[in-house]
């Protein structure tokens, strides 16, 4: 699964915001750039998306940036995607058929369809709170279900 350069900087910035709302601050655009790596004229266009999306509100002037608009644990990654119009494309084949479905499946169509759905289940319940206070190192946890993906 692979996500588009805009849906990978609107994460990004998205859970860098997050953070930043803890403290109730608002960042500019040209200091949240460097912070998550982006290109300011890229991250502007997207903090735009995101705002005419109604996950953000901006203030302009002296004081202002961007913050975002509800509490995070109300902001899903879906929600964070669609308003960049990203989706999962359904009709990508990994083994380079033209014609890959169901009916017709590559060797590898039916694991990356489970890949693809996990991916959407993923993004419709988790939020941007998720990713608060995990400043320590991410430790993975073996479960059943991981392994079975991997498998």
């Amino acid at each position: 699964m692979y996500l588009s350069r805009s849906a990978e900087y609107a994460l990004r910035a998205m859970a860098s915001l997050a953070r930043s709302a803890e403290r109730d601050e608002k960042v500019r655009a040209s200091d949240l750039a460097p912070r998550i790596g982006v290109p300011l004229p890229y991250l502007s266009k997207i903090l735009n998306r995101l705002t005419v999306a109604g996950l953000l509100t901006s203030q302009k002037g002296h004081g202002g940036g961007f913050i975002l608009a509800k509490s995070p644990a109300k902001i899903r990654f879906v929600d964070v995607l669609r308003a960049v119009d990203f989706s999962p494309r359904t009709d990508h084949c990994l083994f380079g058929w033209d014609q890959c479905d169901v009916l017709d499946p590559c060797p590898l169509h039916h694991e990356w369809t489970r890949l693809k759905e996990s991916f959407e289940a993923w993004a419709r319940t988790r939020t941007l709170a998720d990713v608060l206070g995990h400043d320590e190192p991410y430790e993975p946890k073996a479960s059943l279900e991981v392994r079975d993906a991997i498998r």
